[in-house]
Protein backbone atom coordinates (compact mmCIF):
# COMPACT_ATOMS: atom_id res chain seq x y z
CA UNK A 1 0.00 0.00 0.00
CA UNK A 2 2.61 2.65 -1.17
CA UNK A 3 0.93 4.33 -4.00
CA UNK A 4 -0.06 7.82 -3.35
CA UNK A 5 -2.58 9.23 -5.92
CA UNK A 6 -3.47 13.45 -4.96
CA UNK A 7 -1.74 12.86 -1.91
CA UNK A 8 -3.78 9.77 -0.44
CA UNK A 9 -2.15 6.57 0.44
CA UNK A 10 -3.91 4.11 -1.50
CA UNK A 11 -5.33 0.50 -0.35
CA UNK A 12 -5.35 -0.82 -3.73
CA UNK A 13 -4.66 0.27 -7.43
CA UNK A 14 -6.56 1.96 -9.63
CA UNK A 15 -8.13 -0.70 -12.25
CA UNK A 16 -8.50 1.42 -15.31
CA UNK A 17 -7.77 5.45 -16.42
CA UNK A 18 -11.42 6.09 -16.72
CA UNK A 19 -11.60 5.57 -12.82
CA UNK A 20 -8.31 6.68 -11.89
CA UNK A 21 -9.66 10.16 -13.73
CA UNK A 22 -13.39 9.92 -11.96
CA UNK A 23 -11.82 9.74 -8.26
CA UNK A 24 -9.21 12.05 -8.99
CA UNK A 25 -9.82 14.79 -10.89
CA UNK A 26 -6.83 16.67 -10.39
CA UNK A 27 -4.72 14.27 -13.28
CA UNK A 28 -7.43 15.56 -15.37
CA UNK A 29 -5.84 19.40 -14.42
CA UNK A 30 -2.45 18.18 -14.74
CA UNK A 31 -2.81 16.91 -17.97
CA UNK A 32 -4.41 19.45 -19.34
CA UNK A 33 -1.53 21.68 -18.31
CA UNK A 34 0.90 19.37 -20.65
CA UNK A 35 -0.99 19.46 -23.20
CA UNK A 36 -1.69 23.07 -23.62
CA UNK A 37 2.48 23.44 -24.30
CA UNK A 38 3.48 23.73 -27.45
CA UNK A 39 5.62 20.54 -29.05
CA UNK A 40 9.79 21.45 -28.89
CA UNK A 41 11.71 19.92 -31.49
CA UNK A 42 14.84 18.89 -29.73
CA UNK A 43 18.50 19.05 -31.14
CA UNK A 44 21.00 16.24 -29.71
CA UNK A 45 23.21 18.75 -28.29
CA UNK A 46 22.89 18.12 -24.62
CA UNK A 47 20.14 14.99 -25.47
CA UNK A 48 20.14 11.85 -24.15
CA UNK A 49 17.45 9.57 -26.08
CA UNK A 50 15.76 6.77 -24.64
CA UNK A 51 14.23 4.12 -26.96
CA UNK A 52 11.67 1.38 -26.37
CA UNK A 53 12.73 -0.75 -23.59
CA UNK A 54 15.37 1.43 -22.61
CA UNK A 55 15.99 3.76 -19.40
CA UNK A 56 18.34 6.21 -18.14
CA UNK A 57 19.03 8.02 -15.13
CA UNK A 58 20.80 11.11 -13.80
CA UNK A 59 21.31 14.07 -11.87
CA UNK A 60 20.69 17.77 -11.94
CA UNK A 61 24.10 18.72 -11.97
CA UNK A 62 25.22 16.41 -14.76
CA UNK A 63 27.53 17.84 -17.53
CA UNK A 64 26.51 16.23 -20.00
CA UNK A 65 23.41 15.88 -20.58
CA UNK A 66 20.28 18.17 -19.98
CA UNK A 67 17.55 16.45 -21.57
CA UNK A 68 16.52 12.83 -21.07
CA UNK A 69 13.58 12.21 -23.46
CA UNK A 70 12.25 9.68 -25.60
CA UNK A 71 8.87 9.30 -28.36
CA UNK A 72 7.64 7.48 -30.57
CA UNK A 73 5.01 6.65 -28.27
CA UNK A 74 1.77 5.33 -28.94
CA UNK A 75 0.65 2.30 -27.05
CA UNK A 76 3.83 2.81 -25.14
CA UNK A 77 4.14 4.79 -22.00
CA UNK A 78 7.30 7.16 -21.50
CA UNK A 79 7.52 6.91 -17.49
CA UNK A 80 9.84 9.48 -15.27
CA UNK A 81 10.50 8.93 -11.56
CA UNK A 82 12.30 11.82 -9.78
CA UNK A 83 13.24 12.80 -6.15
CA UNK A 84 12.01 16.37 -5.38
CA UNK A 85 14.86 16.67 -2.97
CA UNK A 86 17.85 15.65 -5.17
CA UNK A 87 16.40 16.47 -8.77
CA UNK A 88 17.87 12.54 -9.50
CA UNK A 89 15.51 11.67 -12.47
CA UNK A 90 15.44 8.07 -14.37
CA UNK A 91 13.30 7.66 -17.32
CA UNK A 92 12.00 5.10 -19.66
CA UNK A 93 9.85 3.68 -22.33
CA UNK A 94 7.71 0.90 -21.57
CA UNK A 95 5.73 -1.73 -23.74
CA UNK A 96 4.48 -4.01 -21.02
CA UNK A 97 7.54 -6.23 -21.13
CA UNK A 98 10.31 -6.86 -18.41
CA UNK A 99 7.92 -3.73 -16.38
CA UNK A 100 8.53 -4.95 -12.65
CA UNK A 101 12.05 -5.28 -13.42
CA UNK A 102 12.09 -1.77 -14.95
CA UNK A 103 10.48 -0.06 -12.33
CA UNK A 104 12.26 -1.48 -9.07
CA UNK A 105 15.76 -0.98 -11.08
CA UNK A 106 14.52 3.09 -11.95
CA UNK A 107 13.28 3.25 -8.50
CA UNK A 108 16.73 1.89 -7.18
CA UNK A 109 18.60 4.10 -9.60
CA UNK A 110 16.84 7.33 -8.57
CA UNK A 111 17.19 6.38 -4.70
CA UNK A 112 20.93 5.89 -4.93
CA UNK A 113 21.59 8.61 -6.45
CA UNK A 114 19.43 10.70 -4.12
CA UNK A 115 21.57 9.52 -1.21
CA UNK A 116 22.79 12.51 1.61
CA UNK A 117 19.50 14.19 0.46
CA UNK A 118 17.01 13.76 3.55
CA UNK A 119 14.56 16.08 2.10
CA UNK A 120 12.29 14.97 -0.57
CA UNK A 121 10.00 12.10 -2.17
CA UNK A 122 9.48 10.03 -4.58
CA UNK A 123 7.43 11.14 -7.90
CA UNK A 124 6.27 9.17 -11.13
CA UNK A 125 4.92 10.59 -13.94
CA UNK A 126 3.44 9.07 -16.67
CA UNK A 127 2.74 10.11 -20.30
CA UNK A 128 1.40 8.19 -23.63
CA UNK A 129 -0.42 5.64 -24.19
CA UNK A 130 -3.94 6.39 -26.03
CA UNK A 131 -7.39 4.73 -26.20
CA UNK A 132 -6.19 2.11 -28.71
CA UNK A 133 -8.56 -0.06 -30.34
CA UNK A 134 -6.99 -3.17 -28.69
CA UNK A 135 -6.40 -1.81 -25.13
CA UNK A 136 -2.96 -2.28 -25.30
CA UNK A 137 -2.40 0.68 -23.49
CA UNK A 138 -5.14 0.22 -20.92
CA UNK A 139 -3.55 -3.08 -20.02
CA UNK A 140 -0.15 -1.35 -19.95
CA UNK A 141 -1.80 1.00 -17.03
CA UNK A 142 -2.93 -1.65 -15.08
CA UNK A 143 0.80 -3.35 -14.87
CA UNK A 144 2.42 -0.23 -14.46
CA UNK A 145 0.25 0.72 -11.27
CA UNK A 146 0.73 -2.94 -9.83
CA UNK A 147 4.41 -2.39 -10.60
CA UNK A 148 4.64 0.85 -8.45
CA UNK A 149 2.15 -0.58 -5.79
CA UNK A 150 4.23 -3.65 -4.81
CA UNK A 151 7.46 -1.20 -4.25
CA UNK A 152 8.33 -0.70 -0.49
CA UNK A 153 8.66 3.21 -0.67
CA UNK A 154 5.91 5.30 -0.95
CA UNK A 155 5.41 7.26 -4.50
CA UNK A 156 3.49 9.72 -5.63
CA UNK A 157 1.61 9.78 -8.91
CA UNK A 158 2.19 13.65 -9.99
CA UNK A 159 1.23 13.19 -13.86
CA UNK A 160 -0.57 10.96 -15.62
CA UNK A 161 -1.47 12.15 -18.90
CA UNK A 162 -2.80 8.82 -20.54
CA UNK A 163 -5.75 7.24 -21.91
CA UNK A 164 -8.61 8.99 -22.89
CA UNK A 165 -6.87 12.66 -21.87
CA UNK A 166 -4.25 11.50 -24.50
CA UNK A 167 -6.50 11.05 -27.57
CA UNK A 168 -8.34 12.60 -30.19
CA UNK A 169 -10.19 11.54 -32.80
CA UNK A 170 -9.64 12.13 -36.52
CA UNK A 171 -11.90 10.77 -39.54
CA UNK A 172 -13.24 8.08 -37.03
CA UNK A 173 -9.95 7.09 -35.57
CA UNK A 174 -8.60 7.19 -32.09
CA UNK A 175 -4.65 9.15 -32.30
CA UNK A 176 -2.40 10.16 -29.64
CA UNK A 177 -1.91 13.41 -28.91
CA UNK A 178 1.79 13.48 -27.57
CA UNK A 179 4.06 11.08 -28.85
CA UNK A 180 6.81 12.11 -27.25
CA UNK A 181 8.09 14.20 -23.75
CA UNK A 182 11.42 15.39 -22.82
CA UNK A 183 12.39 16.54 -19.49
CA UNK A 184 14.95 19.00 -18.05
CA UNK A 185 16.76 17.41 -15.88
CA UNK A 186 18.05 20.97 -13.87
CA UNK A 187 14.79 22.18 -13.65
CA UNK A 188 12.52 18.78 -13.43
CA UNK A 189 10.10 20.55 -16.46
CA UNK A 190 8.46 17.79 -18.95
CA UNK A 191 7.07 18.73 -21.86
CA UNK A 192 5.78 17.43 -24.97
CA UNK A 193 8.76 16.78 -27.89
CA UNK A 194 9.66 15.12 -31.08
CA UNK A 195 13.80 14.30 -31.36
CA UNK A 196 14.83 13.77 -34.79
CA UNK A 197 18.23 12.60 -33.36
CA UNK A 198 17.48 8.82 -31.90
CA UNK A 199 20.86 8.64 -30.77
CA UNK A 200 23.94 6.18 -31.69
CA UNK A 201 23.57 2.91 -33.42
CA UNK A 202 19.77 3.47 -33.51
CA UNK A 203 18.89 0.84 -35.88
CA UNK A 204 20.79 -1.76 -33.67
CA UNK A 205 19.14 -0.80 -30.76
CA UNK A 206 15.90 -0.57 -32.26
CA UNK A 207 16.73 -4.46 -33.45
CA UNK A 208 16.97 -5.43 -30.07
CA UNK A 209 13.60 -4.86 -29.18
CA UNK A 210 12.10 -5.78 -32.44
CA UNK A 211 13.81 -9.51 -32.06
CA UNK A 212 11.86 -10.05 -28.76
CA UNK A 213 14.66 -9.08 -25.91
CA UNK A 214 12.66 -8.56 -22.91
CA UNK A 215 15.26 -6.70 -21.05
CA UNK A 216 14.55 -3.14 -20.27
CA UNK A 217 18.17 -2.05 -20.89
CA UNK A 218 19.96 0.70 -18.44
CA UNK A 219 22.02 3.22 -21.35
CA UNK A 220 24.06 5.57 -19.12
CA UNK A 221 26.22 5.72 -16.39
CA UNK A 222 25.88 9.62 -15.42
CA UNK A 223 29.10 9.23 -13.31
CA UNK A 224 31.27 8.83 -15.88
CA UNK A 225 29.28 10.47 -18.36
CA UNK A 226 29.20 7.36 -20.79
CA UNK A 227 26.28 6.22 -23.06
CA UNK A 228 26.35 2.41 -22.96
CA UNK A 229 24.89 -0.14 -25.44
CA UNK A 230 25.00 -3.70 -24.67
CA UNK A 231 26.09 -6.55 -25.01
CA UNK A 232 23.55 -8.22 -25.79
CA UNK A 233 22.60 -11.00 -28.24
CA UNK A 234 19.01 -11.72 -29.82
CA UNK A 235 17.88 -14.55 -31.83
CA UNK A 236 18.30 -14.81 -35.88
CA UNK A 237 15.11 -13.27 -37.03
CA UNK A 238 12.86 -16.11 -39.07
CA UNK A 239 11.90 -14.68 -42.96
CA UNK A 240 13.58 -11.58 -42.54
CA UNK A 241 14.16 -11.42 -46.29
CA UNK A 242 10.99 -12.16 -45.96
CA UNK A 243 9.95 -9.45 -44.24
CA UNK A 244 11.98 -7.17 -46.50
CA UNK A 245 10.37 -7.77 -49.51
CA UNK A 246 6.74 -6.13 -47.90
CA UNK A 247 5.64 -3.26 -48.99
CA UNK A 248 5.42 -0.50 -46.64
CA UNK A 249 1.66 -1.12 -45.35
CA UNK A 250 2.67 -4.93 -44.97
CA UNK A 251 5.46 -3.85 -42.42
CA UNK A 252 3.16 -1.12 -40.94
CA UNK A 253 0.47 -3.42 -40.27
CA UNK A 254 1.90 -6.55 -39.33
CA UNK A 255 4.49 -5.00 -36.80
CA UNK A 256 2.79 -2.54 -35.17
CA UNK A 257 0.31 -2.22 -32.61
CA UNK A 258 -1.26 0.79 -33.66
CA UNK A 259 -0.42 0.92 -37.03
CA UNK A 260 -3.10 3.82 -37.80
CA UNK A 261 -1.04 6.34 -36.24
CA UNK A 262 2.06 5.47 -36.43
CA UNK A 263 4.92 8.53 -36.77
CA UNK A 264 6.19 8.73 -40.73
CA UNK A 265 8.94 7.41 -39.82
CA UNK A 266 8.09 4.11 -38.25
CA UNK A 267 8.52 1.89 -41.30
CA UNK A 268 11.61 3.33 -42.72
CA UNK A 269 13.38 2.91 -38.85
CA UNK A 270 11.48 -0.78 -38.92
CA UNK A 271 13.18 -1.51 -42.50
CA UNK A 272 16.58 -0.09 -41.08
CA UNK A 273 16.51 -2.94 -37.99
CA UNK A 274 15.41 -5.83 -39.92
CA UNK A 275 18.51 -5.03 -42.61
CA UNK A 276 20.75 -4.53 -39.43
CA UNK A 277 19.31 -7.99 -38.03
CA UNK A 278 19.88 -9.62 -41.46
CA UNK A 279 23.59 -8.68 -41.47
CA UNK A 280 24.33 -9.24 -37.61
CA UNK A 281 22.49 -12.52 -37.20
CA UNK A 282 24.39 -13.12 -33.92
CA UNK A 283 25.11 -9.57 -32.51
CA UNK A 284 27.14 -11.20 -29.87
CA UNK A 285 29.82 -12.46 -32.04
CA UNK A 286 30.01 -9.62 -34.69
CA UNK A 287 28.74 -6.74 -32.63
CA UNK A 288 30.36 -7.29 -28.98
CA UNK A 289 32.61 -9.82 -30.26
CA UNK A 290 34.63 -8.90 -26.73
CA UNK A 291 31.77 -8.81 -24.79
CA UNK A 292 32.08 -5.27 -23.87
CA UNK A 293 29.53 -2.62 -24.41
CA UNK A 294 29.69 0.20 -26.86
CA UNK A 295 30.21 3.55 -24.89
CA UNK A 296 29.84 6.94 -25.95
CA UNK A 297 30.82 10.43 -23.98
CA UNK A 298 29.72 13.89 -25.29
CA UNK A 299 32.27 15.34 -27.53
CA UNK A 300 33.14 18.55 -25.67
CA UNK A 301 33.15 20.52 -29.27
CA UNK A 302 30.39 19.23 -31.11
CA UNK A 303 28.40 18.84 -27.94
CA UNK A 304 27.55 15.36 -29.96
CA UNK A 305 27.86 11.83 -28.87
CA UNK A 306 31.13 10.14 -30.15
CA UNK A 307 32.42 6.89 -29.69
CA UNK A 308 34.96 5.90 -26.74
CA UNK A 309 37.65 3.56 -26.82
CA UNK A 310 39.00 1.73 -24.08
CA UNK A 311 42.14 0.00 -24.11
Amino acid sequence: MVLVLNGVLQAKCPQDTQSLYNSHPVYRDSAGQLLSIQTKVIGPVGLLYVKQREFASTVPHDKHVTILGSDNATSCFIVVVRHTGSGAVALAHLDGTGTDEAVCTMIQRVQDLALGYPEGRLEVQLVGGYSDPNNYSEDLFINLMTSFHKQPMEIDLTLACIGQLNTTIRGGISWPLIYGVGINIKTGEIFPATFPDKGPESSLRNARYLTGCAEVLDIYDCNMGLLRIGPFNYKPLRGVDLWLEQNDECILRLLSTSPDVEPPQFVDEIRAALIYVREHPFPAVTVFGDNRPHFYRRDEHTGLWTRAVFS
